[in-house]
């Protein structure tokens, strides 16, 4: 399956492997794992809860994976999104594009990373040293990025 939800960690290397396995049609290999970091604005994390529901999170997942196939020709992807509780340091996404050619492979890694960033139907919580927690919200910056694909038009069909 090209879209998983889980909690047990992800090898990129692995997935990577699997998904290249054989191929000769490939020319560009694109992959990102993002990390939980451990500070956020000068604050120490302690954890990163991701909350979601399950069957919803997943088709939403796949439909966007089915646009960025269709939007950028590509050959193949993976997308792999942690929910659980993570500390900093552990991986909580991975994204692996395959095309013809390393710019579709780019393009398509960046438009699926702004949308998981900004509008994937994840409950994000934040808690800090000392007990303090949030919900998190996106990031203006993360906002900005996703609205070069076309901001609503990647969620609404």
């Amino acid at each position: 399956m090209a879209v998983r939800v889980q909690q047990e960690p992800f090898d990129a290397a692995a997935e990577t492997e699997a998904l290249t396995r054989g191929r000769t049609d490939v020319g560009g290999v694109v992959t990102f794992t993002g990390l939980v970091r451990g500070d956020v604005d000068g604050r120490s994390l302690v954890s990163l809860t991701l909350e979601h529901y399950p069957g919803m999170t997943e088709a939403e997942l796949g439909r966007i994976e089915a646009e960025a196939r269709k939007r950028f020709d590509l050959i193949d992807c993976v997308l792999v999104h942690r929910v659980g509780e993570l500390t900093p340091g552990e991986g909580i996404v991975l994204v692996v594009v395959l095309s013809r050619h390393r710019q579709a492979a780019f393009e398509a890694a960046e438009f699926l990373m702004d949308y998981l960033k900004t509008r994937a139907p994840f409950w994000k919580k934040e808690t800090f040293v000392g007990g303090e927690g949030n919900w998190v919200d996106a990031r203006d910056s993360d906002n900005r990025a996703e609205a070069r694909w076309g901001g609503e038009s990647i969620t609404q069909k």
